[in-house]
């Protein structure tokens, strides 16, 4: 018998053997781990001592926990992206935490019933970053990019029969490694994944709709499979159903394969339910793998019908209809939980999102979790998925410009191959300011890597976020790009739109708009880099970056100029490091302020602004600034309205200080009331909102609250699963006996949680504040913090109570299920 019958014989007795068994196995290895900072030489190998160490679960961030000190990042730098020419000392740049250094996780994992012949593979989600992975001592895989999702066939370095395998990881994060926080550690998913033989391998499938039609759509669905013996037969049943289940459309097919080859079948769809940001309806294509009519692997592969197309002079049309992207870009991190993953906290980001209006989202800088893909597949968000924030010239001494050339392929690779079955995803962008877009060569960079996504993904087109406009104009890198993106500079929109080739512009990065919830600073006047001496930014929502802009520029492109594509404002929320305009010297801020949404996701007056223009099914009508100016009696306190409609009126005390109707006087006349005069006197501020008929529509009243009487709590949700990963937000609030938030309180706040659950962590939204996020106080930022608290894996009640001094203690009890 020569060695391809042997194979042959071999694999179809083992699938036999193993018919009995699940076809394919997918277990998270998320509990038990060990875990310990620093270097251990022998900490890969079998006989090492770790009783030592922490259990911890993952996903987890190991510098989340602080302490904050100003001496774990600071950096004298220049940052160029900041137009800044010399370098100077920068503090909080990468939020002021602990993430430098080596971390080593250790686990044990068995195969359950595990068979000779089977295959077995490791997915990391991500690990941050520098990961080696060793598999009983032996070295399985080395990635560096923290921010990659990889895979690896570890089938030869397993034990004999399959049980009690060691799994180690060392993770390493450089100083200057980063721009931002990037967390540390383990701090997504680990999945084992064990199979046939016969099997499709890890992102093994590629499903399009090449045609999208009302009464049809055709599905074309590539399959690989892996370990078939050259020209054996191989069949394939695929079952389309739609979200109820039901089977749509089916293909039953036979094909000899050869190795290089995948396994094409094509669909008919009748009737589509199409994917869109308003109806986010998802299909599987459900595969069936035989060899010699033996079922071998079961493989599933969600999707979406749309169809994308961007015109030249006219825009971007999801499913025929034009539209503009109502976006934001975000960082990973998700504030007081770290970097770790957790999909509870951002389905929590994605429903403050939705009913702001946003429709899409940019993963800034870097790969995202797929359960951030998967919820944007499921809540309908568009996606421009975004891999590095460097190429092959620096930005950070420690970045990833010292591995682009060996690894950007492979990256790149890796992330389309993962994500482009997903119907979230619209755009790939290739890259964010990079300094080689300045470069001669520049252009044949981004090329290699606009080449590689048109290869691994010929239906979707790449944009790159580009800020250096004269460089990108006149080098012929903005021309070689299929959809130019730019990162502010929208008064140079109009210019690029004449000089370009592709007839559109796309604001990939915008704005960047800087406030903390609840300040006001007076006089109420546009600004650049403002400084003040509590370090804080006006949330008038008037002040910005020298190297940004105000809102109000954004909203007036988009909807004067049809060939601009929408915007992908900077931020949705706020996020760790990047403290602008407190970023020299300037400690102990270490937290960004670009945020529509504070760090204890609790949104800013700016929520509301983009709320009253991007959501077109609710009533929006919100004021501005809070009523308690004490020793401010008789000066100058503005008032500003975001609403939907267009005029409004406002009284103080009963006296009316006129209507005011948006106008094309100036840009924030155009999409903002405000009326400039106002003198303050305690009591009640009310505005009554009017449409275009002179009818009265809605009414707002704040009131100048009195002296503190007790918290209040506002849960999120008032039920949670019990999965042990759970969350729900709670939004504690110091009001006085009336229920009206007392907006200048800052006490400290104490917690509890006791039954079905526990408390996780808190935060308030202060960009100065240096309490851990982890320990059960935290102060309230001018009246208000967020509490997280976490299920157990349990049935019952989960109790929380929260305490200040001199007030009345805030109770709620949620419902574990």
């Amino acid at each position: 018998m020569n060695y391809k019958k042997l194979l042959f014989f071999l694999i179809v007795l083992n699938i036999h053997c193993s018919h009995a068994q699940d076809i394919r196995k997918s277990i998270l290895l998320n509990k038990n781990w060990k875990f310990s900072k620093g270097d251990f030489k022998d900490a890969s190998q079998i006989g090492f001592n770790d009783k030592k160490w922490e259990t911890v679960s993952i996903p987890h961030d190991w510098a989340i926990y602080g302490p904050f000190d100003e001496n774990n990042d600071v950096q004298k730098v220049a940052i160029t992206q900041n137009l800044e020419k010399e370098a100077k000392r920068q503090t909080g740049r990468t939020g002021g935490l602990p993430y430098m250094g080596i971390g080593w996780y250790r686990n044990t994992f068995s195969v359950p019933n595990y068979q000779k012949g089977q295959r077995v593979s490791l997915i990391f989600d991500g690990a941050m970053s520098e990961a080696h992975v060793s598999v009983n001592g032996k070295e399985a895989i080395f990635w560096p990019y923290g921010y990659n999702s990889f895979h690896i066939d570890v089938t030869d370095l397993l034990n004999a029969d399959g049980q009690k395998n060691l799994l180690s990881v060392r993770l390493e994060n450089k100083e200057q490694s980063s721009r931002w926080y990037p967390g540390a550690g383990l701090y997504r998913n680990v999945h084992l994944v064990i199979t046939n033989p016969v099997h499709v391998p890890v992102w093994g499938t590629y499903i399009t709709t090449p045609y999208v039609a009302k009464d049809y759509a055709s599905v074309r669905l590539e399959t690989k499979v892996e370990n078939v013996p050259n020209k054996t037969e191989i069949r394939i049943e695929t079952n389309i159903l739609d979200k109820n289940g039901k089977v749509v459309a089916t293909k039953n097919d036979i094909r000899k394969m050869n190795h290089s080859e995948p396994f094409v079948q094509n669909f008919t769809v009748n009737n589509p339910a199409l994917w869109s940001p308003e109806t986010p309806t998802l299909y599987k294509a459900v595969s069936k793998v035989y060899l010699k009519d033996q079922l071998v692997d079961t493989y599933t592969t969600p999707f979406g019908i749309r169809d994308i197309k961007f015109i030249a002079d006219k825009g971007f049309f999801l499913n025929g209809q034009l539209r503009k992207f109502q976006g934001v870009c975000n960082h990973h991190d998700l504030g007081p939980l770290g970097a770790a993953i957790n999909v509870a906290a951002l389905r929590g980001q994605l429903t403050m999102l939705k009913d702001m209006g946003c429709d899409a989202i940019r993963t800034a800088h870097n790969m995202p979790a797929p359960e951030l893909v998967a919820l944007c597949d499921e809540m309908g968000f568009m996606m421009m998925i975004e891999p590095f924030d460097e190429w092959d010239k620096a930005k950070c001494k420690n970045g990833y410009h010292r591995f682009f050339a060996e690894w950007a392929e492979k990256d790149m690779i890796n992330m389309l191959h993962h994500y482009r079955n997903n119907a979230s995803v619209i755009l790939w962008s290739i890259g964010n300011e990079v300094p080689t877009q300045c470069s001669p060569e520049g252009y044949k960079v981004a090329k290699f890597l606009q080449d590689i996504c048109h290869r691994e993904d010929p239906s979707r087109l790449v944009t790159c976020g580009m800020d250096q406009v004269t460089c990108v104009l006149e080098n012929g890198f903005a021309n070689m790009i299929d959809i130019p993106g730019f990162n502010y500079r929208v008064n140079r929109y109009g210019e690029a739109f004449s000089k370009l080739s592709q007839n559109m512009v796309l604001g990939s990065e915008t704005t960047s708009t800087v406030s903390s919830r609840g300040v006001y600073k007076f006089p109420v006047e546009k600004k650049a880099d403002a400084i003040y001496p509590d370090h804080q930014s006006s949330s008038y929502d008037f002040e910005y970056c020298s190297w940004s802009n105000l809102p109000d520029l954004d909203f007036a492109m988009a909807d004067d100029k049809e060939w601009t594509l929408g915007q992908f404002v900077w931020t949705g929320f706020d996020y760790l490091g990047e403290p602008s305009p407190y970023s020299i010297n300037a400690w102990p801020n270490h937290s960004s302020m670009f945020g529509i949404i504070d760090l204890a996701s609790i949104p800013k007056d700016r929520y509301y602004l983009y709320r009253s223009i991007w959501n077109k099914n609710a009533e929006t009508l919100h004021v501005l600034p809070h009523w308690n100016w004490e020793g401010k009696e008789g000066e100058i306190v503005p008032v500003f309205a975001y609403t939907n409609y267009p005029t409004a009126e406002l009284f103080v005390n009963g006296k009316s200080y006129g209507k005011q109707t948006k106008n094309n006087t100036t840009p924030q006349n155009r999409y903002r009331l405000m009326w400039m005069d106002v003198k303050y006197e305690p009591g009640e501020v009310k505005v009554v909102a009017y449409d275009a008929n002179g009818t009265k529509k809605a009414e707002r009243i704040i009131r100048t609250a009195g002296k503190a009487h007790h918290l209040e709590l506002v849960p999120d949700r008032t039920e949670m699963q019990a999965d042990g990963t759970d969350l729900v937000y709670i939004n504690v609030r110091m009001v006085d006996k009336d229920g009206n938030l007392c907006p200048n309180d800052q006490s400290l706040v104490n917690f509890s949680a006791g039954g079905a659950g526990n408390y996780k962590a808190s935060a308030n939204g202060d960009p100065t504040c240096l309490d851990l996020f982890h320990l059960p106080k935290m102060h309230l930022f001018n009246g208000q913090l967020t509490v997280i608290v976490q299920a157990a894996e349990k049935t019952g009640k989960l109790s929380f109570e929260a305490k200040a001094s001199r007030v009345k203690s805030g109770k709620i009890a949620l419902d574990v299920k």
